[in-house]
C-alpha cells in the first residue's frame, strides 16, 4: 500500500523527519452525560479557555485540480502520493501522517480540498516563517504530481464531488441534502482562510467575541473571492459563504449581536442543534432528523452520550466564529496567491490591544449583522464599504505599532489604497490562472463556458434584522 501511494515511513535517510512535533497529549477523560445542565457546563468550560491572548494560528484551505484534466476532481491516490508521509489517515489509513517540516498538519476535506493547519505560535513573525515554509513545501509536493491550486474560494467549473468515503461525510451529505443542495457545495467546493486566536482573559472574552462578529461582515465583504460556482456566475461575491449560510442555518448562522455571556449562549446553542451524525464502530453514522443533543441526553437514542460525543458534536457546527478553546474565525474566503497573510495580519493586529479592539468594534458597528449583503454584494454595499476603509486603516496603524513583518504591512497598505478605498474585493478582479478566464481546457475535455444563473442560493432564510442591499435598505 505504501509503495502504491507514495507514502513512506519517516526516516532520517529519506529526509522527511519533521523539525517540529507536537507534544504528546494527555488521554482525555470521558464522562457519561446525565443532564442538560451538566452538558452545558462542560461546553462552556472547554470551548472558552481563559488566559492571556498570546497565540495565533491559521488553517488554510485550497481547492486543487489536475492540470491535465481541470474539469475532474482530484484523484485520492494522486493526492496521497503528492502528500507522501504528510497524508492524513482519512485519505490513507496506513500513512504516518507526520506534520510538515515546520509543524503544520495536513488534512483533506471531503471534495479533495487540501488544508494546512499551523501550530499555535506567539507573534506574527514566527507564524509567518512557519506558514510560508510549510505552504511552499505543500504546494511543491502538489505541483510535482500535476495538481494545481485554484485561486478562487469556490470551484468555478466542477460539480460538487465527494472523494472521501467516510461515515462522517456520508452522514453530513445526507443531512445537508434534506435541506437543499448548498451543503454539498459548501463541503466539496469551497475553501477558506480560518484564523485562530486565543479567547483571552475571562473579563475580555465577551468583548473579543463581539468584536470578531462585528468585524465579520466587513472582512467577509472585503475578502470575498468566490463569484463563480459550478460553471456559473452566481451573482454573489462570496458564493462560499452563501452556500454555508444556506446549508443548515441552525448549524451555520451567526449568533444574534451582543449575546451577553458567549459561553452560556454557545452552550445553549450546541445542545439545541440537531445531531449531524453519531459515531459508531460499525454501520451508518446517520441519525433521525432533528434529534438534538439535548434530546439524546433525554433518551432519544439507545445509547447515552459522553463528553467525547459532545466534543464531536461541536465539530459539526460551522458558524462564522466557532469556539474550540480558542476562537476559530471562519468567515474569510480563501485568497489568491499569498494574500492569505492579510486577514491573519488584520485580525491579530486588531485584537492585539484592548484600545485597538474597542476602536475596531466602534468602526464595525454600523455594518453589524450585514452578513447576507456582505456575501452577495461585497463592498458594493455602501455601509460595508465605509466601515471597511476605517477598519483597514486601523489595521495598518495597529500592525505598524505591533512590529509585524514589513511585507505584511506593505501589502495591507497597498490593498487598502488600491482596492478597499475603491470599494472592490477580490471577486471584482481577474485572478491569474483563473479557470474559465485565461486557462484553456485540454482539447479532449468538456467545454468550460461560464453561464449566468442560479448555481448558488437565490435567497437565504429571511432574518428580520438582516439587511441585503448595496443601498443599505432592509428587507
Amino acid at each position: 500500500m505504501q509503495e502504491a501511494t507514495g507514502v513512506q515511513p519517516p526516516t532520517a535517510a529519506n529526509g522527511v523527519v519533521p523539525t517540529w512535533a507536537p507534544p504528546p497529549a494527555a488521554p482525555p477523560t470521558i464522562t457519561v452525560l446525565h443532564s442538560r445542565a451538566e452538558a452545558e457546563a462542560y461546553v462552556a468550560s472547554v470551548c472558552f479557555k481563559h488566559g492571556p491572548p498570546r497565540l495565533a494560528g491559521v488553517e488554510l484551505e485550497w481547492l486543487v485540480y489536475p492540470a491535465a484534466a481541470p474539469w475532474k476532481p482530484p484523484d485520492a491516490a494522486t493526492l496521497a502520493a503528492a502528500l507522501g508521509p504528510h497524508t492524513p489517515s482519512t485519505l490513507h489509513p496506513c500513512s504516518p501522517a507526520i506534520p510538515l517540516p515546520n509543524g503544520s498538519v495536513v488534512t483533506v476535506e471531503p471534495g479533495g480540498q487540501v488544508e494546512l493547519a499551523s501550530p499555535p505560535l506567539a507573534g506574527l513573525s514566527a507564524l509567518d516563517r512557519t506558514v510560508k515554509a510549510d505552504v511552499a513545501e505543500l504546494h511543491r509536493r502538489l505541483a510535482a504530481h500535476g495538481l494545481h491550486i485554484e485561486p478562487r474560494a469556490s470551484d468555478p467549473i466542477r460539480p460538487p464531488t465527494r472523494i472521501l468515503d467516510l461515515p462522517r461525510y456520508r452522514a453530513m451529505e445526507r443531512a445537508f441534502d434534506r435541506i437543499g443542495p448548498h451543503g454539498r457545495s459548501g463541503m466539496c467546493s469551497t475553501a477558506a482562510v480560518q484564523v485562530c486566536l486565543d479567547a483571552g482573559e475571562a473579563a475580555e472574552i465577551a468583548h473579543r467575541w463581539d468584536t470578531l462578529h462585528a468585524l465579520g461582515p466587513v472582512l467577509l465583504a472585503a475578502f470575498a473571492n468566490s463569484p463563480l460556482l459550478h460553471g456559473r456566475r452566481t451573482g454573489w461575491k462570496s458564493s462560499r459563504m452563501a452556500c454555508w449560510l444556506a446549508a443548515d442555518p441552525g448549524r451555520t448562522a451567526p449568533p444574534p449581536p451582543r449575546t451577553g455571556d458567549p459561553a452560556t449562549a454557545w452552550a445553549e446553542r450546541v445542545l439545541q442543534t440537531p445531531l449531524l451524525c453519531v459515531r459508531r464502530s460499525t454501520g451508518s453514522w446517520e441519525v433521525p432528523d432533528r434529534v438534538t443533543f439535548a434530546d439524546w441526553i433525554g433518551g432519544a437514542l439507545s445509547t447515552r452520550p459522553t463528553t467525547a460525543d459532545l466534543d464531536y458534536h461541536v465539530s459539526t457546527l460551522f458558524p462564522p466564529v466557532r469556539p474550540r478553546g480558542h476562537l476559530e474565525v471562519r468567515y474569510v474566503d480563501g485568497q489568491p496567491g499569498r494574500h492569505w497573510m492579510l486577514p491573519i495580519a488584520m485580525l491579530v493586529a486588531l485584537l492585539s490591544d484592548p484600545v485597538v479592539t474597542d476602536k475596531a468594534l466602534e468602526l464595525s458597528e454600523p455594518a453589524q449583522g450585514r452578513w447576507t449583503s456582505a456575501a452577495r454584494h461585497g463592498l458594493d454595499d455602501r455601509v460595508l464599504a465605509g466601515a471597511a476603509v476605517g477598519v483597514f486603516e486601523l489595521a495598518c496603524t495597529a500592525l505598524r505599532a505591533l512590529g509585524g513583518p514589513p511585507e505584511y504591512l506593505a501589502e495591507l497598505e497597498d490593498v487598502t489604497e488600491r482596492r478597499v478605498r475603491r470599494g472592490r474585493c477580490p471577486a471584482d478582479e481577474a485572478v491569474p490562472g483563473e479557470t474559465g478566464v485565461d486557462r484553456e481546457p485540454a482539447p479532449a475535455g468538456p467545454p468550460f463556458a461560464l453561464r449566468d444563473g442560479p448555481a448558488g442560493p437565490q435567497r437565504l432564510p429571511d432574518h428580520p434584522d438582516e439587511p441585503d442591499s448595496p443601498e443599505g435598505a432592509r428587507w
